[in-house]
C-alpha cells in the first residue's frame, strides 16, 4: 500500500522531500531590522527553548485527547508574539530553539525563525528541519517543515546540519517519514573570539530499544571533536531524558491516553552521564537530587505543573559564578516569568563566562 501511496505522490507531481544527507548546510538568517551588536561582554546570557512550534497549550492529536491539527491565524501570531515578548524581556545573547516551524501548514506557513528574529532583539540565525515533507499522509497536516534553530546578536558565519541515527526498529516507509533528528552547530563570529560554537539538538522522544542512547553517544561526539578542535563552544537541547538522580522515572502525574505510551524512562538513569561527566552543565547534579522539581522544564498537562526535566545546556567553557544564576524558568517565583502556557516546556536560562577572552 505504501509503495502504491508513494507512486502516486511522483505521479501527482507531489516530492516528498524526506531525507537528509550525513551531514549538509543549515539554512541562515537575518533580521529586518539589526540591532546594536555589542564589542565586549564578559557574559553570554543563553536561553535554551523547545516552543512547540508556537502551539502553546492547544492540545494536538498525539497529546492526551487532543484532536487539533493546525492552528488558525490568531492563534499563530498571538502564540509567537507571546513568545517573542518573553524573549525580548529576557534579552538573551544566543537562543537556542527547539521545534520551530518553518512554512509548515499547522501554523499558517510562517518562518517562525524569521518573524522571531524580526520581533526581538536577535539578528542572526541559523534552522535545521528535522521534518520535511511537502505532503505528509495523515488527516490534515499537509505541508510539514519543522526543526531547530539558533538566534544571535552576532554574525553566524557557518552552521551545518549532522545527521543523528534512526530508530532502527521502525519499518522502512515509517522511517523515511518519520522525524530525523539531527545535531546543528553554528560558528558565532563573537568580537573577542573568533572561535565560538553554538550547538542544538532534540533526541528522539518515543524510540525502541537504544535509538535515544545511540543519539545522545553522537551528540557528545559532536561535542568532544569541537573541543578536541580548541573550540569553544555552548551546546543545548531537548535531551528527552532524564539525569541520574531522579526520583521519578514513570507514571507521571500529567500521563494520560494519547497517540504514544505514557514516558518510562527506567533503566535510562545512566544515559545522560557521558555529558554531565565530560562537559560543564548548567544543571548541577547535586542540585538536582536535592530538589528535582527546581529543575523541571516539561509537563503535558499545566494544570499539574512542571513534572520532569528534559531539558539542558552544557559548555566546554565556565559559568559565570559558579553557575548559581542558571536556572530553569517556570514561573514568576522561578525564574521571573510566567511560563507554562507559553510552551510545553519552560526555558532553561544559563550564563556563560567569558572573561580572559
Amino acid at each position: 500500500m505504501w509503495t502504491m501511496l508513494l507512486g502516486l505522490w511522483a505521479c501527482d507531481g507531489t516530492t516528498l522531500r524526506a531525507n537528509f544527507a550525513e551531514e549538509e548546510p543549515a539554512w541562515l538568517y537575518e533580521a529586518e531590522t539589526l540591532s546594536a551588536i555589542p564589542e565586549q561582554q564578559d557574559s553570554l546570557l543563553v536561553l535554551n527553548y523547545n516552543i512547540k512550534y508556537g502551539g502553546a497549550r492547544l492540545t494536538f492529536f498525539w497529546e492526551c485527547d487532543g484532536g487539533r491539527y493546525n492552528m488558525t491565524d490568531e492563534e499563530v501570531f498571538t502564540h509567537l508574539d507571546n513568545l517573542a515578548e518573553f524573549i525580548t524581556s529576557v534579552d538573551p545573547d544566543i537562543l537556542i530553539l527547539q521545534e520551530v516551524d518553518r512554512n509548515s501548514l499547522r501554523s499558517g506557513y510562517i518562518d517562525q525563525t524569521q518573524y522571531l528574529l524580526d520581533n526581538t532583539p536577535l539578528n542572526y540565525g541559523a534552522y535545521a528541519s528535522q521534518h520535511q515533507v511537502d505532503f505528509l499522509p495523515t488527516d490534515g497536516m499537509g505541508h510539514i517543515d519543522f526543526g531547530n534553530a539558533i538566534l544571535t546578536r552576532w554574525p553566524i558565519s557557518e552552521a551545518t546540519r549532522i545527521a543523528l541515527p534512526l530508530v532502527e526498529s521502525y519499518p522502512a516507509y515509517y522511517k523515511y517519514l518519520y522525524l530525523k533528528r539531527h545535531v546543528l552547530t553554528a560558528k558565532i563570529d563573537l568580537p573577542w573570539n573568533d572561535n565560538f560554537y553554538a550547538v542544538n539538538t532534540h533526541l528522539e522522544a518515543f524510540s525502541e530499544g537504544n535509538a535515544k542512547l545511540n543519539q545522545i553517544e553522537k551528540f557528545h561526539s559532536v561535542l568532544t571533536d569541537l573541543s578536541d578542535q580548541g573550540i569553544d563552544w555552548v551546546a543545548a537541547g531537548d535531551l528527552n531524558s532524564l539525569p541520574r538522580g531522579s526520583e521519578r522515572l514513570s507514571e507521571f502525574p500529567d500521563d494520560c491516553a494519547g497517540m504514544f505510551d505514557a514516558d518510562d524512562y527506567a533503566g535510562e538513569e545512566a544515559w545522560l552521564d557521558i555529558l554531565f561527566e565530560d562537559f560543564n552543565s548548567a544543571m548541577d547534579l547535586t542540585d538536582y537530587a536535592q530538589n528535582n522539581a527546581a529543575w523541571f522544564s516539561y509537563t503535558g498537562d499545566p494544570e499539574k505543573g512542571w513534572t520532569r526535566a528534559l531539558d539542558y545546556v552544557f559548555t566546554n567553557q565556565t559559568w559565570a559564578n559558579g553557575g548559581t544564576e542558571n536556572i530553569v524558568m517556570q514561573s514568576i517565583e522561578q525564574g521571573g516569568y510566567e511560563t507554562l502556557y507559553l510552551s510545553d516546556h519552560a526555558p532553561v536560562k544559563a550564563i556563560l563566562s567569558v572573561e580572559g577572552e
